[in-house]
């Protein structure tokens, strides 16, 4: 054998190669974040170039940037992934969208027929939330939101609306934890009628923390308007500023905390079950 005075040092470790990003289709609605910039959204579509393909992104506030699609070079939950065209989806092929609450978005069509059953929520932010996160949902199923402006309306609201086998009531409570004021008010509603409800204290809370861009809702002193306090405790201004810092964080189910989701959607299940 030759001596190899200039060749590969047989002690020297052998070199690993770094394993490759794993390929994700870049469906329609798939939420992913550009791993140079930061910048994330929701894909809306793709793009053709001499270069490369490019794949456009939507951010929460309606704005879209195009982007290379290189290898690595997006984040799915924190880990690179390499985005590739879907499969077989020319300009004409047909479109798989998820909806703002994560269902499966059905082709654009006229609203249903209103259902006689209804959900009832406390407020108007509580309504605006459902409308923002789960409004093609409700749309799609012909179920109509209420807002009782205020828990101590729901006796009145339920002698008013009937509720009945055919005619079911939904009713989403804010802070519905054991010993509260909204259990008590919330004990006896009658047949027909389902009560669900989340621990915070508002629904503003029932909104991740990191999606309004701070570590933590403040505690606030017991007396003090909840709302108030927080756009205090803030830098907030006046209530109405807050809630469309708020509002204006929440684009899909992602921003919201489980509690509230799976109160909505067992509410959503119960008024559009058939009646037995």
């Amino acid at each position: 054998m030759r001596d190899d005075r200039y060749g590969r040092d047989v002690l020297a470790q052998p070199r690993r190669s770094k394993p490759a990003a794993p390929q994700v289709a870049g469906e329609q609605g798939l939420v992913v974040e550009d791993a140079a910039t930061g910048y994330c959204g929701a894909i809306v579509g793709w793009e053709k170039t001499y270069a490369a393909d490019m794949v456009r992104l939507e951010d929460r506030h309606g704005g879209t940037r195009v982007f290379h699609a290189f290898p690595a070079a997006f984040l799915i939950d924190g880990k690179p992934v390499t985005l590739v065209r879907p499969a077989g989806r020319g300009p004409n092929a047909p479109r798989t969208i998820q909806t703002a609450s994560g269902s499966r978005a059905l082709p654009r069509q006229r609203a249903r027929t209103a259902r006689a059953s209804r959900i009832f929520v406390e407020g108007v932010h509580d309504a605006t939330l459902l409308e923002r996160v789960w409004g093609d949902d409700l749309r799609a199923e012909g179920v109509v939101v209420m807002s009782l402006d205020g828990l101590d309306n729901l006796d009145q609201a339920l002698d008013d609306f009937r509720p009945a086998e055919h005619r079911r009531a939904g009713v989403l409570v804010d802070h519905l934890v054991s010993g509260s004021k909204e259990e008590k008010l919330t004990a006896e509603v009658g047949p027909n009628v389902l009560v669900c409800g989340h621990p915070y204290v508002d629904v503003w809370q029932a909104v991740k923390p990191a999606a309004v861009g701070i570590e933590a809702w403040p505690v606030i002193p017991m007396g003090t308007d909840w709302k108030t306090g927080i756009c205090q405790a803030l830098g907030w201004g006046s209530p109405q500023d807050g809630w469309r810092r708020v509002l204006g964080a929440v684009s899909d189910f992602r921003d919201l905390e489980v509690p509230l989701l799976r109160s909505v959607e067992e509410l959503i299940d119960f008024v559009t079950e058939p009646p037995e």
